[in-house]
């Protein structure tokens, strides 16, 4: 999987729908046109946790659907959207009160969190579970690319997002539109972005 490549966030604004009957309300968001540097882990990702010199501490574990692991001695760590590199951390400052200077790593074994959707006028419409990042053009691609009749300066990605403070979020969806002919020019506003799990290619 290619991690390398830096965040370019670009801020936009876009109408999100949210229950039906409810107000239309105007929620930010952001994509991005460069994969992550890093993977964001999600449910039933398959982690390699080791405490070193502690065998009985380290194993394999997968992320349960509630986005939690469980480890000996310190029970359930939540992990569902931190990188391997955070949840390290966190796992060592919590095993601090059973092992003196734990030092820990996490290895991504399986990448299983990671899959998007492609809905309407293409030729092999479904869900694709992806082992690496793919833009929006490469997710047209993976569901055979559009049909004779497709609107393709009509797309749109469906995402769910969060707003509101912590503790207090709302989840919302909201519409990204996607016009071909400007991502060919290379004038597309926010572009030929990429994708985050659970996005919905919509083609009319």
């Amino acid at each position: 999987m290619r991690m390398s490549q830096i965040l370019n966030w670009i801020f936009i604004a876009t109408i999100a729908s949210t229950m039906v009957g409810c107000a239309e309300t105007r929620v930010d968001y952001r994509v991005h046109l460069t994969e992550p540097s890093e993977f964001f882990l999600g449910p039933e990702d398959v982690l390699k946790v080791t405490v070193w010199k502690s065998p009985d501490l380290s194993g394999e574990v997968t992320i349960r659907p509630d986005g939690t692991i469980t480890l000996p001695l310190i029970g359930d760590v939540p992990a569902a959207g931190l990188t391997a590199n955070t949840l390290a951390k966190r796992i060592s400052e919590r095993l601090t009160e059973y092992v003196s200077s734990p030092i820990v790593t996490v290895q991504v074994k399986e990448v299983n969190s990671y899959f998007i959707y492609v809905l309407g006028e293409v030729l092999k419409p479904g869900k694709y579970p992806l082992k690496s990042y793919a833009n929006v053009m490469q997710g047209v691609a993976l569901g055979g690319g559009f049909a004779p009749f497709a609107n393709k300066n009509k797309i749109k990605v469906l995402r769910n997002v969060s707003t509101g403070a912590a503790g207090h979020e709302e989840k919302h969806q909201i519409e990204i539109p996607v016009r071909y002919d400007d991502i060919v020019k290379g004038v597309a506003v926010p572009g030929n972005f990429i994708l985050l799990s659970g996005d919905v290619i919509v083609v009319p």
